[in-house]
């Protein structure tokens, strides 16, 4: 059974500039090189093919830990259409604690403003055991904050670059 999450946000910037941030892998999932309470004082590093991540086939490989448990990770790029959309999935086994397969994207529309961003996950939880039930507890709200973080990376990333340069503006998340 396949779960998902999305989030919504407004960004001050046009679909081109927030393409060119996110596509780059190192900035778009920066909330998981640092250490936090959602990654059990663990981080994540990435090890990127010629690709970097920015080509439809591409692979980015995650490694890392959380909660002193051992964490690995594949990607691979499935689609690329800039300045509208980008979509990844894992490939290979995982090791992962509280998801098993899952697959990732975002999607870029223009507004007024600037651009209209969603960021989405869906993924299946671990088949069995003590991960499937941990999986059922907390992945809903590790899902919610991993798309969080991404798009509201995004907006402070424009919403400051906009202040630096004398424009005052500011944008919130909000859910679906």
């Amino acid at each position: 059974m396949s779960q998902s999450f999305e989030t919504v946000v407004e960004v001050a910037a046009t679909p081109e500039q927030v393409f060119v941030r996110l596509d780059d892998q190192t900035r778009l999932a920066a909330h998981m090189e640092r250490p936090s309470v959602m990654m059990g004082g663990g981080r994540m590093t990435y090890d990127f093919d010629a690709g970097r991540g920015q080509v439809v086939g591409s692979h980015i490989r995650m490694g890392g830990s959380a909660f002193g448990l051992s964490l690995a990770v594949d990607e691979v790029v499935t689609e690329r259409d800039p300045p509208r959309r980008k979509a990844w999935r894992t490939t290979g086994p995982t090791r992962l604690i509280i998801l098993d397969a899952y697959s990732m994207g975002f999607d870029l529309q223009p507004t007024a403003t600037g651009s209209r961003l969603r960021v989405w996950l869906a993924y299946t939880l671990p088949k069995a055991g003590a991960r499937r039930l941990l999986g059922r507890l907390t992945a809903p709200g590790y899902a919610r904050w991993c798309v969080g973080r991404m798009a509201r990376d995004a907006v402070d990333f424009f919403a400051m670059t906009r202040r630096s340069a004398g424009v005052v503006a500011a944008a919130w998340p909000r859910r679906l």
